[in-house]
């Protein structure tokens, strides 16, 4: 009987969706129904952008007279920026944006895409209305921002570019891991499966349009936010393809702050440029006093600066009574920092691993033979925030269903400072996490695993196949004392954490999160002002492709 009526549920979910498939390729039912039933009311959907169409005439008539001025600053050359959004919050963010640079002078074009589910497909009339909702909510911008919607877009042909379906398979593959989170993708799994196949059809669109589009209108420059995955990382690999200079942009835990990348995604966290413009400068007293304070907060489990964020849940108890808690003895000890698996910070770093899941477990299969050392597996906190994502310590127990006694996993929800391993290790081992620097700061050796940004800076031991990673094991755990930082090394290392958290960073009045609660302190018109250009002008013109410069 439940079989029966989970097919009879099945089967009108099938028919109703196939209905609103075939009235939404009616020609014009889409737009009766909007205008008839949803165009005024309160949105029952998710992709709802009602309180930026409550805001943005406001946000417009405050600033106008800007607008209406055809450059506010004529030392900076005027770009034809196309600016790229996706999903209902960074459309938001992207309209106030576009405004800001209209008001700079640019000649700014607005695309979106109006999904809200990346992960699945909705019927035609939904998708239309929701076009039809983004279409109304940016109205206002329309004398000075051209809109255009990518689902309007019809590309003339279907061909593609092989350094472009090679983009797709891999962004797709990505798109995966990121809506699964886990590394794995099983294609011979019909839900796997099914999820990539959407995943390349949407991406085979957005780089079909995006491709045609860029063509024909030629932008300056292309703005995106992530840069990565979804269609945020097509649109990028299409600019990238046409040799169109890209801006990638993403937000980090600080209020007023956002990363900028140009001509790579942000998400690669690519900080060369950084290294060889600021790392050889010297640090003075007060830029260790300001890094040592962030040090102190995250050990101490307090927020920092304007961020919400606790990067522990528990304050420092000490290296000592973190040794008892834990059992630990006289032999040395080596510290593993995992990160989360599915954060877009991790996708696509492998380097000698085929996952960071295959790290680990190739990593604690090790150590389990190595009774002479202690191994700590530091499961990331952020675990916490994504409980959905595969844990690395269901990883570590996959690979060691005993787990000898000398091996340890501290869950993400454990009353243990990561700080305080920190302090009784001996070793580090990273993929990708900025545990890696911090522990480099304290003098202690660390092996990288990952593509991360700190990687051959100077502090790290940087292996590029097993072979060298399980040498470099033996190497080091030989005399684990022999091996710490000089004096040096730890001078770049603390180097490099500056610059990387107080300098890699921008002013920005807006950020993802909290974007309505930033909007308040910092309205258009208080951003186009003096006082907001004294604060992020230098910022907008790093987001139009102006080489990077430091104050």
């Amino acid at each position: 009987m439940a079989t029966f009526a989970r097919f009879a549920v099945q089967r009108i979910m099938l028919n109703k969706t196939s209905l609103r498939n075939f009235l939404g390729e009616l020609p014009l039912a889409a737009e009766l129904d909007y205008t008839l039933r949803q165009k005024n009311r309160a949105r029952k959907d998710h992709f709802n952008l009602s309180r930026l169409k409550k805001s943005l005439p406001h946000a417009v008539e405050s600033i106008k007279p800007i607008l209406q001025n055809s450059i506010r600053n004529t030392q900076y050359e005027v770009k034809n920026v196309l600016l790229f959004a996706t999903l209902h919050y960074w459309i938001e963010q992207a309209a106030y944006i576009s405004l800001a640079l209209a008001g700079l002078g640019h000649k700014v074009t607005l695309m979106t895409l109006p999904y809200s589910e990346w992960h699945k497909e909705m019927d035609k009339l939904t998708q239309k209305q929701r076009g039809l909702h983004t279409r109304d909510a940016l109205f206002p911008l329309s004398t000075f921002v051209d809109h255009i919607s990518m689902l309007d877009l019809r590309p003339s042909t279907f061909d593609l570019p092989s350094a472009l379906q090679s983009d797709i398979a891999e962004i797709s593959l990505w798109d995966a891991q990121y809506t699964l989170m886990r590394e794995e993708v099983d294609m011979s799994n019909a839900k796997d499966k099914a999820l990539y196949d959407l995943r390349v059809k949407r991406n085979t669109f957005a780089a079909l349009a995006a491709l045609e589009w860029m063509q024909a209108n030629k932008p300056d420059v292309v703005l995106i936010p992530n840069g990565l995955i979804l269609e945020m990382g097509i649109v990028f690999r299409v600019a990238k393809y046409l040799n169109i200079p890209a801006v990638t942009f993403e937000f980090n835990d600080q209020r007023e702050q956002i990363w900028l990348a140009q001509n790579t995604s942000i998400m690669r966290q690519d900080t060369d440029y950084l290294v060889e413009a600021r790392c050889k400068l010297p640090m003075t007293d007060e830029m260790y006093e300001r890094l040592a304070d962030l040090e102190n907060a995250r050990r101490g489990a307090r927020v920092w600066g304007k961020s919400k964020r606790l990067w522990q849940y528990v304050s420092s108890q000490g290296a000592e009574e973190t040794r008892k808690a834990l059992g630990l003895d006289d032999r040395p000890v080596v510290l593993l920092a995992a990160n989360v698996l599915g954060d877009s910070l991790t996708l696509g770093r492998n380097i000698f691993a085929e996952s960071m899941s295959e790290w680990i477990t190739k990593t604690v299969q090790y150590f389990a033979k190595r009774t002479d050392v202690q191994l700590v597996v530091r499961v990331h906190p952020g675990e916490k925030i994504v409980p959905q994502a595969k844990s690395m310590a269901t990883v570590v127990r996959e690979a060691l269903p005993e787990l000898p006694s000398h091996i340890h996993v501290i869950g993400a929800l454990d009353n243990i400072n990561t700080y305080d391993l920190i302090e009784i290790a001996g070793l580090g081992l990273a993929y990708t996490t900025t545990v890696g620097v911090e522990t480099a700061m304290n003098g202690i050796p660390v092996i990288s695993c990952g593509e991360t940004h700190y990687r051959g800076r100077g502090f790290t031991l940087d292996v590029n196949t097993w072979d060298e990673y399980f040498s470099t094991l033996e190497r080091t755990l030989s005399n684990v004392s022999a091996h710490r930082l000089t004096d040096e090394q730890t001078a770049k290392a603390w180097n490099y954490a500056y610059r990387f958290f107080f300098e890699y960073p921008r002013p920005f009045p807006w950020r993802l999160m909290n974007f309505w609660d930033d909007l308040e302190v910092w309205s258009l018109e208080k951003v186009l002002s003096d006082e907001g250009m004294s604060h992020f002008e230098d910022t907008f013109r790093f987001l139009v492709g102006e080489p990077f410069t430091w104050k």
